[in-house]
């Protein structure tokens, strides 16, 4: 009989003390099923809150890596170097987990797959719901990684690295939602001012699909060298897109159509599927931008 996976839950905090205690609570109460909860990390990124408080009254149930600040990426990066689970479950520290998430987690956790995802409850700063329906995750708390896979894509400076795993055909989507995703003014990424979400999902696809080529020469054992050129292509199309929609947000229309070409030939060299190179298209020939902004948006999940 194989042993139970050894999950890792690493939470993510930088200046969320006032939300960390729920974050912490979620990990530690989950559902017995067939995993082992390995441990329960907090990485406490140079907050100057309640942070430091709310780990020393809870330092009896997690283990605190605290530092001066380095950033989302490092601290997501260092959530697979610094623990020592076969998985890993990442939590935003204003996130918190549904008690079913591991137990449910677990059951996918068979074959090849080493990425599982799955859908999130969108709730407000109180945590109070905002949305009647369940969301579709994809952003950090809805991810449990296999950590031996995850290595070798770092470091990582956003969750997408990750999505590589999918697209290489390792992963599995749950539609249950099995994290609470918090909607907050602090929260981390600018939804609001035009352009800016967009452009920094381009920087990340881009620099996952170079990390994706640097790989061919030696390909991981989750993908082909074939494989991870169809996937960096893919990545390609996704920032091509993304650049795309910024500029339509900017009101930069002309921009937009001149990136149009590249899209598609990224669609085209990734064998992906030509409806998102279409809605772009229709967006830049009817002058309106796919997401609609206004100064007070929700958050929403990352694609």
């Amino acid at each position: 009989m194989s042993a139970l996976p050894r999950i890792s839950c690493v939470i993510l905090c930088h200046n969320y003390g006032r939300y960390l205690d729920r974050a912490i609570t979620s990990c530690l109460e989950q559902e017995p099923g067939n995993f082992v909860l390995h441990e329960v990390i907090v990485i406490d990124d140079g907050s100057s809150d309640e942070t430091e408080e709310v780990c020393l009254r809870r330092e009896g149930d997690v283990k605190v890596i605290r530092r001066n600040q380095k950033g989302f990426g490092q601290s997501l990066t260092d959530a697979f170097r610094l623990s020592t689970g076969d998985w890993v479950a990442p939590l935003d520290a204003d996130d918190w987990f549904h008690p079913s998430k591991l137990r449910t987690c677990a059951e996918a956790m068979t074959g090849g797959t080493l990425f599982i995802e799955h859908w999130e409850n969108v709730v407000d700063s109180d945590g109070n719901p905002m949305l009647k329906e369940p969301h579709p995750g994809g952003n950090t708390s809805t991810l449990v990684i296999h950590r031996d896979a995850a290595l070798s894509l770092l470091p990582a400076n956003n969750e997408i690295f990750f999505h590589a795993l999918r697209e290489a055909g390792r992963g599995i989507a749950l539609r249950d939602p099995l994290t609470f995703y918090r909607v907050h003014p602090r929260s981390m990424t600018d939804r609001s001012t035009p352009g800016v979400s967009q452009d920094y999902r381009a920087d990340v696809c881009i620099a996952l699909s170079d990390r994706l080529r640097a790989m061919y020469a030696i390909p991981p054992a989750w993908a082909s060298t074939r494989q991870l050129r169809r996937i960096s292509w893919h990545f390609r199309a996704l920032a091509s897109g993304h650049r795309v929609e910024s500029a339509m947000q900017r009101e930069e229309r002309v921009s937009a159509m001149l990136l149009i070409p590249g899209m598609l030939i990224g669609t085209l060299r990734a064998h992906g599927p030509i409806a998102p190179w279409l809605r772009s298209l229709s967006s830049t020939i009817a002058g309106r931008p796919l997401v609609r902004l206004t100064a007070n948006q929700e958050r929403q999940a990352h694609s």
